[in-house]
C-alpha cells in the first residue's frame, strides 16, 4: 500500500527511515498515534488499557538513541500493541476475564513482548479480547463491544479484534494478535489490514497457550513489509517454549519481494463444505486470479475435505477450559460469559474417547490438507465466508448455541488444527463497503513463502484503509 500522508499511518520501515534521517523523531510519531486515539474517543474500544505516560517516557529513550545514531534494534521507536491474552511485565493481563484479579503480580514478558521491547518497540498498551480468547468476535463482560474500523455498527471480528481496529484506524504500526481458530486472520478479514498466522512454533510463546498445538501468535499489521520485520524481531529463540521450532536464522525481508513465476497456486471457494456469501466468493475468485498476471499458475480444485472439521475444533477448545478454570471457584465460574460456562459443561460431560476420536480426526484431516502441498505449492482460499455482521452477537445468526461459537468461519479453524501458517490479505470490498480478505496457506514451515506470495498480492492489489481513498493511497 502506499501510506497516507499522515503520521500515524506510515510503516514501520518508513517510520525507522525517517529517524534515521532525523525528518521524525518517536517523541512526535508516539504524540500523533495517541492523538489519533484520542480523537476516536470510545468509538472502537480498541484498547483494554493505554498508557500515554509510559509510551512517551520509551519515545524519548528512543528519541535521544537515533540522535546519537545508535538505534537498539529493528524497529526502535515504532507505536506498537500487545493482546491482552499475551503477559506484559508491570501491566496486567487480564484476558478478558473479570475473573482475573488485576492486581497480579505481572513479574514477566511474554517471549514476543521481551523480543519487541529489547528491539525499542513503544508498546502503547493492551488491546481488547474476548473472555480468554473465546469468541471469533471481540466482545466480553469486561470490556464491552469492539467495533469496526470501517462500520461501527458491525463486528471488528476477534479474538484479537482490538488489534485489527487499532493496525486500520492508525493505533501503532505493529501489533500481535494469537490465533487458536482464527483469532488473527478473522479481524484481519473484517478490519482490511494484514495478518499472518505462522507455523506452530514459529514464534515462541510462554506461558502455554491451554489450548496447546491449535494456539499461534502473529503480527497484524498495514502491510506485508512490516509483517516481515515484527517475523524478524518475534521468532528469535527463547528457552521458555519447549514446542518453539528451531532458530532458522531468516531474514524475513531480505528476498520478500520475488517472482512468483512458476508458483503453483490451487484456489479452492469451499474447502469442501463452507457456505460463501456470493459477494465474498467473487470478489476472492477474482483476487485469485491476478496471481496469473505475476506469474504463477492457479488452477481452482475440489475439497479438499469432505466436511466440516469445526467438530474437532469444539472438542479441543471446550476441554481447554477445564484447565483454564481448574482454580476458579463457583463464584469466579458465575462471573464468566453464559456462552463459557456451556463450553465448561459440554467439556464435563465430554469422555476420554470422545476427546481422543477428535485428535485422530485431527491427524486425517490434517493429512488431507498436506496432500494438496503434493502438487501445488500454495492453497488460496476466501478468508472468511461473509464480511463483518452486526455487532454484539457471537454468531451472525444470533445463535446462542456454543456450538455455534466458530462454526461461522469456515476457512481459519482447519490451519490451526494442521499447524499450517496463512495469511490474511485484503483484496476487496463486499456491496456494503466492508472489507474482504483473501487467505494465503502454505505447507507447514513455509511462513516465508506465504510472506512472499502475499507481498506479490499486495503489489498487485495495493490495500486500502478506512478514510484513505486509492488516490491518496
Amino acid at each position: 500500500m502506499n501510506a497516507s500522508q499522515d503520521i500515524y499511518y506510515l510503516s514501520a520501515k518508513q517510520l525507522t527511515d525517517r529517524y534515521s534521517s532525523g525528518d521524525l523523531s518517536p517523541v512526535e510519531v508516539t504524540q500523533a498515534v495517541l492523538e489519533r486515539i484520542e480523537a476516536d474517543g470510545s468509538d472502537y474500544n480498541a484498547f483494554c488499557l493505554l498508557d500515554p505516560d509510559s509510551a512517551l517516557a520509551t519515545a524519548r529513550q528512543s528519541e535521544e538513541r537515533w540522535r546519537r545514531g545508535q538505534p537498539c534494534g529493528l524497529i526502535d521507536g515504532v507505536p506498537t500493541t500487545i493482546k491482552d491474552l499475551i503477559i506484559t511485565k508491570d501491566w496486567p493481563t487480564l484476558r478478558g476475564s473479570r475473573t482475573t484479579d488485576p492486581a497480579g503480580p505481572w513479574l514477566e514478558d511474554a517471549p514476543s513482548t521481551d523480543k519487541l521491547r529489547q528491539h525499542g518497540a513503544v508498546i502503547l498498551g493492551k488491546t481488547t479480547t474476548p473472555e480468554f480468547g473465546s469468541k471469533g468476535v471481540t466482545e466480553s463482560l469486561l470490556t464491552g463491544s469492539t467495533r469496526n474500523a470501517w462500520n461501527k455498527d458491525r463486528t471488528s471480528g476477534g479474538s484479537s479484534g482490538g488489534a485489527g481496529v487499532a493496525a486500520a484506524r492508525g493505533y501503532g504500526a505493529l501489533h500481535i494478535g494469537t490465533d487458536g481458530a482464527g483469532s488473527v486472520r478473522i479481524p484481519s478479514s473484517f478490519n482490511g489490514i494484514f495478518g499472518l498466522k505462522p507455523t506452530f512454533g514459529r514464534v515462541p510463546v510462554f506461558p502455554p497457550s491451554p489450548l496447546g498445538t491449535v494456539s499461534h501468535v502473529g503480527p497484524m499489521t498495514r502491510c506485508v513489509e512490516d509483517a516481515a520485520l515484527m517475523m524478524n524481531v518475534i521468532t528469535q529463540p527463547d528457552r521458555r517454549d519447549w514446542f518453539a521450532l528451531p532458530d532458522d536464522g531468516r531474514d524475513y525481508l531480505d528476498g520478500l519481494e520475488r517472482s512468483m513465476d512458476g508458483l503453483r497456486i490451487a484456489y479452492s471457494g469451499d474447502l469442501g463444505f463452507a457456505d460463501v456469501d456470493p459477494d465474498v466468493a467473487g470478489t476472492c475468485r477474482k483476487a485469485a486470479e491476478l496471481f496469473t498476471d505475476a506469474g504463477a499458475v492457479v488452477e481452482e480444485i475440489p475439497g479438499p475435505l469432505s466436511e466440516d472439521p469445526v467438530w474437532i475444533t469444539d472438542r479441543l477448545w471446550f476441554a481447554a477450559f477445564l484447565r483454564i478454570t481448574e482454580t476458579l471457584n463457583a463464584k469466579q465460574i458465575a462471573l464468566m460469559d453464559p456462552l463459557l460456562i456451556e463450553m465448561l459443561e459440554q467439556a464435563r460431560a465430554m469422555s476420554v474417547f470422545e476427546l481422543l476420536d477428535a485428535h485422530k480426526a485431527r491427524e486425517d484431516m490434517a493429512l488431507k490438507l498436506a496432500q494438496v502441498h503434493a502438487d501445488y505449492d500454495l492453497l488460496v482460499t476466501p478468508t472468511m465466508p461473509r464480511t463483518a455482521f452486526e455487532a454484539g452477537p457471537f454468531n451472525p445468526w444470533k445463535s446462542n448455541k456454543a456450538e455455534d461459537w466458530i462454526r461461522w468461519s469456515s476457512f481459519t479453524y482447519p490451519f490451526n488444527l494442521s499447524q499450517q501458517p496463512g495469511s490474511s490479505c485484503p483484496c476487496g470490498f463486499d456491496a456494503d463497503g466492508l472489507p474482504v480478505g483473501l487467505q494465503i496457506v502454505g505447507p507447514k514451515y513455509a511462513d516465508f513463502l506465504v510472506l512472499q506470495a502475499s507481498k506479490a498480492f499486495e503489489t498487485l492489489a495495493p490495500f486500502r484503509l478506512p478514510g484513505v481513498t486509492p488516490a491518496d493511497g
